[in-house]
């Protein structure tokens, strides 16, 4: 009975409050979404508990007394602290949950301590990350954030922004420059051995022109897929086309020739836009947009 009572008082309150706030009864029962004559009671019982008025009737609406305004300041206070503690709580369930990143898989080892970084400040979000070369459906829930690179997305219903514009260039060991030296161009691969992928990807500039390019006879050690393509060029195997910004996770491996104007791209970070404007995905895509470009340096070397 004690509860019950303690939550009929702040009901009242609460309900004076929205009268003195809308300045009439009929205006405070539809924001309250109850019947005018339960606003009444409400006020009749408030007023009754308190052994004074708390309002001015007249014909204009209802105005507050002065005994009434010290309870409705409380009031006021009270539902202040309320709609801050809804802040919080709307805050922490919405970036909770699952978000599912997707792009090319050679980008694992460039975003994954990104990734630890982005889940340190937002513990309650589970990431899957899932790199591959298909293109993931945003719009058939197959993900909820992209990375591509080169071609923008033209779907409508997506949200496209330039994540940043980067390159690449043909790398190898010391020891490989050592041997061999370094390129003057593109064109310049005579008595070079090249490390190559076991079949065909569309999707890599780099690879398109090697397999265009490069003698079949000059490449001499192949990988499934880029996994495999830096411990090749680390072991001197060969040389082989690469991101600047992968490039930069292995210092050891040193450019052939500068970063040829041909192979500058754009990295695109997309979005449905059904999704795009929820907590979590706005929580992430601003902290990859932060930190990529304030590693701008890796992706598109001085």
């Amino acid at each position: 009975m004690c509860i019950n009572a303690r939550q009929d008082d702040w009901h009242e309150i609460y309900t004076a409050y929205q009268v003195a706030q809308l300045g009439s009864l009929s205006a405070a029962a539809q924001q309250l979404e109850v019947h005018h004559s339960t606003v009444l009671r409400r006020i009749n019982a408030l007023e009754a508990k308190m052994g004074t008025r708390l309002f001015h009737r007249h014909a204009r609406g209802y105005a507050v007394t002065e005994a009434g305004q010290a309870l409705l300041t409380a009031a006021a206070q009270a539902e202040e602290t309320f709609s801050r503690m809804r802040a919080r709580v709307n805050e922490s369930e919405a970036l909770a949950g699952t978000l599912i990143l997707t792009s090319v898989n050679n980008l694992v080892p460039y975003l994954t301590p990104l990734l630890a970084e982005f889940q340190q400040l937002h513990p309650n979000i589970r990431l899957e990350y899932a790199a591959d070369s298909r293109v993931f459906r945003l719009e058939q829930g197959e993900a909820h954030v992209g990375i591509r690179s080169v071609f923008k997305p033209e779907d409508p219903d997506y949200v496209v922004q330039r994540l940043t514009r980067t390159t690449g260039t043909l790398y190898a060991n010391r020891e490989y420059l050592r041997r061999h030296g370094r390129m003057s161009s593109l064109e310049d691969i005579e008595g070079h051995r090249f490390i190559g992928t076991t079949r065909p990807r569309p999707g890599s500039m780099y690879m398109r022109w090697m397999e265009q390019r490069v003698p079949p006879e000059q490449i001499f050690y192949r990988v499934q897929d880029f996994t495999g393509f830096v411990p090749a060029l680390q072991a001197g195997m060969g040389c082989g086309p690469l991101s600047c910004w992968h490039a930069s996770l292995a210092p050891e491996l040193q450019p052939l020739l500068t970063p040829p104007e041909e192979w500058a791209h754009d990295l695109w970070l997309t979005s449905h836009g059904d999704l795009h404007r929820t907590a979590k995905v706005q929580a992430f895509t601003q902290f990859l947009k932060r930190r990529i470009a304030e590693r701008q340096n890796d992706f598109m070397p001085a």
